[in-house]
């Protein structure tokens, strides 16, 4: 089992606790502004820097990957107990913490089961779509508070943007220039510096000058009191139908986070070369989930930007999440006043900046590019959930996944072989139209298991070559099976009505490389009564052109 904070040494001691500092610069402004996004207190945001944080550090397998409430699962969060409770409200913080809590019992199921393979639905078409849709609607509420511009947090994105047009009349002209400073500050900083924490010193000179000029008095809103204080042991007390209610989101909660989570951390660890055990991951979610329900905070999953920032600083263990944990829980003990004059313009500034990514234009240029039905998918996704609702967007992903699926599978490639002309080298090339493997032999190769959505197709395919050949021409139909790792029922009844479509035809059928586990299947669903079995090459069309002699 691997140790906690593996990789750290003597030697790298003064860079991971470096990168520890780095990191609580960035993540205090970033998780005040995503707790804001989540309808909840800044200390919402704090506490899940402290124990969950520690939790994850000290139970995942991987050395890098940085766990933290982000700006979609924010989202996700406002969207859907939104629509239980109030923002701001005590039930609405209640549920939010149970929210988590069940996120974290459901990667704790995933891993004990093995399930993580489930986030593979969440292909990267539906996950930019689906992200896409959160981060706009993000961007909505941050561009209203950098224009000092009043809107209701928790309403759908229509009701947002049209709160945001009607209000322009009421932007506060300070707050829009301490947002068009910071901005331009966090862009340039990004490309010619970027190891300096631009979004901690953006926040600590506008907390300046907005102090110094006494901004607040002239309608630039500031954070507010931050209670002091460590985060307290609790539990959230709610009737079952509640605790149901929530299940679906947090569902959609945990798929996003199993399918990033996952991808971020398998990249780094093939990255740099160390061990990757993604059901340890998901059990490290879990437990910083339970924990981030049961001490205030709200659901955690894998930061790709932090991490990404903590492998350019030249960190490789686990070390800079301890760091920012005590850093945090020392803030919260002796420096909340320090966060009262905050410029909500410039947490505006910093999350809006931290989401323009999230909001996948790059991402799509690529797929139109690559795919258009893939781009179509992403784009659905995007809508529906901009549109809809996050809970719909997420069913609809899944969805759209199962259709991607059905429709590639039901076009798998089907050829029919031609032989090399030397008996001793495999059927490779493809044939031309209406014409034979060998002198009244076909030899039909499908790249795909044969189930229900291309069960038809396969044997549409094998009869078009037969009728292409001519009548009479064709005595053998031989299927090379080596691509074919399964047969479902269906796709076995399409199999059987073809056979009798041949032997109506005085033609026989046959199967040529055949895997054990395919032909077990085979003999199971009474597909193989007197049908032959060939060997891997051309001894299939020696054996029935009686050219040369058997193999078995």
């Amino acid at each position: 089992m691997q140790r906690p904070l593996a990789g750290l040494t003597t030697k790298n001691l003064a860079t991971e606790l470096t990168a520890g500092v780095t990191l609580l610069a960035i993540a205090i402004p970033l998780n005040i502004g995503y707790a804001q996004i989540a309808g909840l207190p800044p200390t919402a945001g704090l506490y899940a820097l402290i124990v969950p944080t520690i939790i994850y550090a000290l139970v995942v397998s991987s050395r890098q990957v940085v766990a933290s409430p982000d700006a979609a699962a924010a989202a996700l969060v406002a969207s859907s107990v939104g629509g239980l409770a109030a923002a701001g409200s005590a039930d609405y913080a209640t549920l939010a913490l149970a929210q988590a809590i069940i996120c974290g019992i459901m990667f704790i199921l995933l891993a004990v089961f093995k399930l993580g393979f489930l986030a593979n639905f969440l292909s990267k078409p539906i996950l930019v779509g689906f992200v896409g849709g959160l981060a706009l609607d993000i961007m909505v509420s941050q561009v209203a508070k950098m224009l000092g511009v009043k809107i209701e947090s928790g309403g759908e994105f229509i009701e947002k943007l049209t709160d945001l047009v009607t209000g322009l009349g009421t932007l506060n002209s300070w707050s829009l220039l301490i947002s068009v400073v910071s901005v331009a500050i966090l862009l340039v900083g990004r490309v010619y510096l970027r190891a300096v924490p631009w979004a901690l010193v953006v926040l600590v000179l506008a907390t300046v000058v907005v102090v110094a000029a006494g901004l607040d008095q002239k309608g630039v809103a500031v954070l507010g009191e931050v209670p002091a204080g460590a985060p307290a042991l609790t539990w959230p007390m709610l009737d079952w139908v509640t605790w149901a209610a929530l299940i679906p989101s947090a569902i959609a909660l945990t798929m996003v986070t199993t399918a990033e989570g996952l991808l971020v951390s398998r990249s780094y660890s093939e990255k740099h070369g160390y061990p990757f055990r993604a059901n340890r991951d998901l059990m490290a979610f879990g437990v910083a989930n339970i924990a981030a329900g049961a001490q205030g905070s709200f659901s955690v999953g894998s930061s790709t930007s932090r991490t990404a920032a903590m492998d350019q600083a030249g960190s490789r263990t686990q070390l800079p999440s301890l760091v920012l944990a005590v850093g945090t829980l020392l803030l919260l003990l002796f420096g909340t006043e320090l966060l009262a004059d905050i410029p909500s313009p410039v947490i505006g500034a910093i999350v809006g900046v931290a989401v323009i990514p999230l909001l996948g234009i790059r991402e799509f240029i690529e797929l139109w590019k690559a795919d258009r039905f893939e781009f179509l998918i992403g784009a659905i996704c995007f809508l529906v959930t901009l549109f809809v609702g996050s809970i719909p967007g997420i069913l609809v992903a899944f969805v759209l996944a199962l259709i991607n699926i059905a429709k590639r599978a039901a076009n798998p490639a089907i050829d029919v072989l031609e032989s090399s002309g030397d008996p001793g080298e495999s059927l490779l090339e493809d044939a031309p139209e209406g014409t034979v493997t060998a002198p009244g032999v076909i030899v039909v190769r499908m790249a795909a298991p044969l189930f229900f959505a291309n069960g038809a197709v396969f044997t549409t395919a094998v009869k078009d070559a037969v009728t292409a050949a001519g009548d009479g021409e064709v005595k053998h139909v031989v299927v090379d099976m080596e691509a074919v790792t399964d047969i479902d029922v269906t796709g076995a009844e399409s199999f059987a009505a073809l056979k009798t479509w041949l032997a109506d035809r005085h033609i026989t059928l046959g199967f040529s490389r055949v895997r054990a586990k395919t032909r077990n299947r085979l003999e199971k669903l009474e597909l193989l009564s007197g049908e032959k079995l060939y060997a891997t090459n051309r001894a299939a069309i020696v054996d029935l052109t009686g050219t040369e002699k058997k193999d078995s």
